[in-house]
């Protein structure tokens, strides 16, 4: 079973070690504080640790598109891989984020990332199966979900 919190100062060190981010903890608490404002770019964001057992294992993050839509930012750590967690956090998220009121989660996922692809339709997301080029210069799919 595992839960969604916010970050705290206490979670650094671990959350370093788990990330290999290269990041101090200093600096990593300060990047805690500006996921806690729960804002970027005048929009609604909230970064979320994944917890289980009292352990950080991954991180999900939802992020306002519109006045209904939503997107998801999940990433598992290594170590906590292919045990379910990605899609307990995935659904612990949509309930977070019907709560607050989108009605549509829209999910950007690269053709060759078969583990996301797998997850998504698993949960019910739809694709026309058009393949676009994001910002990045990568082929995504889009994958639309409502809630």
């Amino acid at each position: 079973m595992i839960y969604l919190r916010n970050f705290t100062g206490t979670d650094a060190e671990e959350f370093r070690m788990k990330q290999n981010s290269g990041m101090s903890s200093d600096e990593i608490r300060a990047l805690f504080a500006e996921w806690n404002r729960k804002e970027y770019s005048g929009k609604y964001f909230e970064m979320f640790a994944v917890i289980r057992e009292g352990e950080i294992v991954g991180t999900i993050s939802l992020y306002q598109h519109s006045q209904s839509v939503i997107s998801f930012g999940p990433e598992v750590f290594e170590p906590y891989r292919r045990q379910g967690i990605g899609r307990e956090a995935m659904i612990l998220a949509m309930e977070t984020a019907k709560k607050k009121g989108y009605r549509i989660v829209s999910q950007q996922i690269r053709v060759d990332n078969t583990a996301s692809i797998s997850l998504h339709s698993g949960l019910g997301f739809e694709t026309d199966g058009y393949v676009y080029r994001n910002r990045k210069g990568n082929e995504v799919l889009i994958y639309l979900k409502l809630l």
